[in-house]
């Protein structure tokens, strides 16, 4: 008679609950006595809950680990409340792929250094950029080059690592039940669904930045606090001005010329609504960038785009897409606005994912999934949570995926 999958989640908690606490305490915990007896403290029951947002993400409230003060007890309503569809213990993994400005010096360097599957594969993308680029992302990133920000290089160096990301994840048994990418992420996200080969996608990728790089400069983007329908009431008066991204219900942000921005922020400051200008040489996203269609569309038409064989999420519409993704969709999302919010809530809805990975040299949008699943939602994971990140933290992520073994991609020393 087979165990119950729920039972065999309930014991693995228990097992990571009994480590953590050991952890903390000094010493060996039994599952049955309770949290104070072997005396655990409030800061350590709040390290505990941070512990376990980050590792599985929003399944309980800091105050459950003091009503379910046991390990056994706290192990069974863990896996009560695990997201995973049917019961069934399958990981339903979603891709969500990093857009522009996650990009840093050195970024994914201690992977590439220690991981040869994450290696051979990043230099595989910036072997197809290289005609491109007129150098290797792989250098750049290596060298810590700050011309990584620049757009130009900016674009195709995130197009690499998530490109070799998902592609070392996937070589390692986590296949995506859906994808979805923020701004230059989709081409990654596209390419990981099969909609563009590496070769299409890279000169794209590469081009497009090229293009962006040498617009004049002019523009610029705030992000804001406001929701999306307050944003655009202030914008009904400044053509100038769009709105870029809506990342989440209270996460918007705006593009366009820098005055109207200057005077929309003027007015959210009066309402009480946050913003911040960001660090950006160009109003991307807005229809600032419509110089750049006729050259863009001109290259795109020559290249093959497909349907993709994974369910896609688009930024652009907003939700599932199984429309090809050739040249009229590659130039309508350079001047559209980021529907990441509309398009992240109909994947967690549609596709019910057991868990949320972002792809991308650090987190950024795993914060808004995290929210729009609430308690009940799929646990979130970054592959790279910034610039230490390395093969052992690759190593834990795959671990939280029942996927593996790593050690075939671990490079030895």
């Amino acid at each position: 008679m087979s165990v119950p999958p729920r039972r065999v989640r309930e014991q693995a908690y228990a097992d990571w609950l009994t480590e953590r606490l050991a952890h903390y305490l000094g010493r060996p915990v039994e599952e049955a006595v309770s949290f104070t007896e072997h005396g655990l403290d409030s800061v350590a029951a709040l390290s505990l809950y941070g512990d376990i947002e980050e590792r599985f993400g929003p399944l309980i409230d800091p105050t459950d680990v003091w009503a379910y003060p046991t390990v056994r007890a706290l192990a069974r309503y863990l896996a009560l409340r695990d997201p995973r569809p049917g019961g069934d213990g399958r990981v339903r993994a979603a891709f969500v792929f990093t857009g522009q400005g996650s990009q840093h010096p050195g970024m994914t360097a201690g992977l590439y250094l220690h991981s040869t599957g994450y290696r051979t594969h990043l230099d595989e993308a910036a072997d197809a950029l290289l005609p491109y680029t007129g150098l290797s992302v792989v250098d750049l990133i290596l060298s810590g080059d700050a011309r990584i920000h620049q757009t130009a290089f900016a674009q195709p160096a995130l197009f690499a690592v998530e490109y070799a990301l998902a592609r070392t994840l996937e070589e390692s048994g986590v296949c995506p039940v859906a994808v979805l990418g923020h701004g230059i992420g989709e081409f990654a996200a596209a390419t990981a669904a099969g909609a563009l080969t590496l070769e299409a996608a890279a000169q794209l990728v590469a081009l497009r930045g090229a293009f962006m790089q040498y617009l004049p400069s002019g523009g610029g983007m705030t992000a804001t606090c406001a929701p999306a329908y307050e944003a655009a009431e202030l914008l009904s008066d400044e053509p100038g001005v769009s709105i870029g991204a809506v990342n989440a219900a209270k996460a918007t942000v705006l593009s366009g010329e820098l005055a109207g921005l200057e005077r929309v922020q003027e007015k959210l400051a009066a309402r009480g609504i946050a913003a911040t200008p960001l660090k950006v040489t160009h109003a991307f996203h807005s229809p600032l960038m419509a110089p750049v269609l006729p050259r863009f569309e001109q290259v795109a038409r020559r290249l093959p785009g497909g349907a993709p064989r994974v369910p896609f999420y688009s930024t652009v519409r907003g939700g599932y897409t199984g429309e090809p993704l050739y040249a009229p969709y590659w130039s309508l999302q350079i001047t559209s606005t980021v529907r990441f919010a509309d398009a992240a809530r109909q994947l967690l809805a549609q596709q019910t994912p057991t868990h949320v990975v972002e792809i991308g040299p650090k987190a950024v949008l795993t914060p808004f999934v995290r929210r729009m699943g609430g308690s009940r939602g799929p646990a979130c994971l970054a592959v790279c949570r910034g610039p230490e990140s390395n093969a052992v933290d690759l190593a834990g992520v795959l671990s939280e995926l029942d996927a593996g073994p790593l050690s075939a991609s671990l490079a030895e020393g």
